[in-house]
């Protein structure tokens, strides 16, 4: 940055303060709170107001007046730290990265699309002004996050979309990770472009959608999962009502009203600082069946929302949808077992493999491949459980570089409702071409 920092930060906190003391002025006079847009415009003013003293102050000393290209620089740093995260925003707004890591202020690690990996500019002035930085972040959240010593870590959605993990007092230095979502992709279509799915798959993923399949889309951390459940949901007609359980909103749906006009998603939250106010996945899924669901859309499961989940599946609430990590398709048979046993209720295998065998349609694997871009793997069938093994055909199963292959044919009883839904079973019989 050409500017000084102490410059940027007298005209921040100059601007903060009167802000807040406008909002103070507002609420006591009985006026509509300053907030959103009409709050950052109001900063830009003052901001301006700021810049003419500064100006001011330097004519009468005989210096130089700020050029056009330092005042933008100056605006555009305050309202960064003022609404946004400061000298990290620079990062976030670039497209070509997809994963940001700050290990400490000045250990900063871009990942970029074509996977490489790049260290970057500090972006604070020390640890101490890093922490800041995250904790304005947090307070500035549809609900109030609290990131200190008695509460190390932060889980937080950015105005982006975009997901921010944060941990300190029990690290070495303040660890910041923000995974970004494109959520320019969020239709199956241009899955086949990028080599995600080819032409069958999208028409037999579009037909499981319409038919109201219950569906698990699995896979490794950043293979693609919440991509895959966007453009699924994409999919679901407008005139249904979709209820999302995120444990941090990642899904995006407000992004696509057009598709999804009657839509609620639902973020759960920590205890505050008293120790009430906790909503937990399970909470928000129970509450999301009392609230007249179309659909059922759980981010992931990883805990008790898992039994919730399945019991609404077998109870008619047909076209559910959710992720879980496994490493396979296969795999997420066990990840369920795991989850079901946690419970208060203690699961036994065979009953748990009798709930999923029970609720769940299909399972789509997604997976990051050796040579860099992502792809769907696997499309599994689930068709019944047999004591401890839940019974099921691989309809895709991954080829010798991982890409789905068809395989076998779906049941007779989900092929006549593929079919009701426009899928041609010619489909499961044509190759594909997997575009690279």
């Amino acid at each position: 940055m050409s500017l000084e920092r102490s410059l940027v930060d007298g005209v921040r906190a100059e601007v903060g303060e009167q802000l807040n003391q406008r909002a103070a002025e507002a609420e006591a006079a009985g006026r509509s709170p300053i907030l959103g847009e009409n709050r950052r415009m109001l900063a830009r003013k003052l901001i301006g107001e700021q810049l003419e003293e500064i100006d001011t102050l330097a004519m009468n000393r005989g210096a130089g007046v700020l050029s056009e290209v330092e005042r933008n620089e100056l605006t555009n740093s305050v309202i960064a730290e003022l609404f946004e995260l400061g000298r990290i925003q620079q990062y976030v707004d670039d497209p070509s990265n997809t994963d940001i890591a700050i290990n400490g202020f000045d250990s900063v690690w871009l990942t970029k699309r074509n996977g490489q990996k790049v260290r970057a500019a500090p972006v604070a002035d020390s640890d101490d002004h890093l922490i800041e930085m995250i904790q304005t972040a947090a307070r500035r959240g549809r609900s109030e996050h609290r990131w200190d010593p008695s509460s190390p870590m932060l889980d937080l959605q950015l105005g982006s979309g975009d997901r921010l993990n944060a941990i300190a007092w029990v690290s070495g230095r303040p660890s910041i990770s923000i995974r970004r979502h494109d959520f320019d992709i969020h239709r199956l279509k241009q899955l086949v472009s990028l080599g995600t799915i080819h032409e069958p798959l999208f028409h037999l993923l579009k037909a499981m959608v319409l038919a109201r399949f219950n569906i698990i889309v699995a896979g490794g951390t950043g293979a693609g999962k919440t991509t895959m459940l966007r453009c699924l949901l994409n999919e679901v007609p407008p005139d249904e009502r979709l209820v999302t359980v995120e444990d941090s909103l990642e899904i995006g749906l407000e992004r696509f009203a057009d598709l999804h006009p009657d839509f609620v998603d639902l973020e759960a939250r920590d205890a505050n600082v008293e120790g009430v106010g906790l909503l937990s996945m399970d909470d928000l899924a129970i509450n999301a069946l009392r609230m007249n669901p179309g659909r059922l859309i759980v981010g992931e499961v990883r805990g008790d929302e898992a039994l919730t989940l399945l019991l609404a599946c077998t109870q008619g609430n047909d076209g559910a949808m959710c992720t879980v990590h496994a490493d396979s398709s296969g795999g997420v048979f066990g990840r369920l077992q795991m989850y079901l046993a946690m419970t208060r209720e203690r699961f036994e295998p065979e009953a748990a493999n009798l709930l999923v065998a029970q609720g769940i349609d299909c399972i789509i694997h997604v997976a990051k491949l050796l040579d860099g871009p992502r792809a769907v793997t696997s499309v599994r069938e689930v068709t019944g459980a047999d004591g401890d093994i839940v019974v099921s055909n691989e309809i895709y199963g991954p080829d010798s570089e991982g890409r789905a292959m068809a395989r076998f044919r779906f049941s007779e009883q989900r092929m006549v409702r593929l079919e009701r839904a426009g899928f041609d079973r010619r489909w499961l019989d044509t190759p594909g071409k997997w575009y690279r």
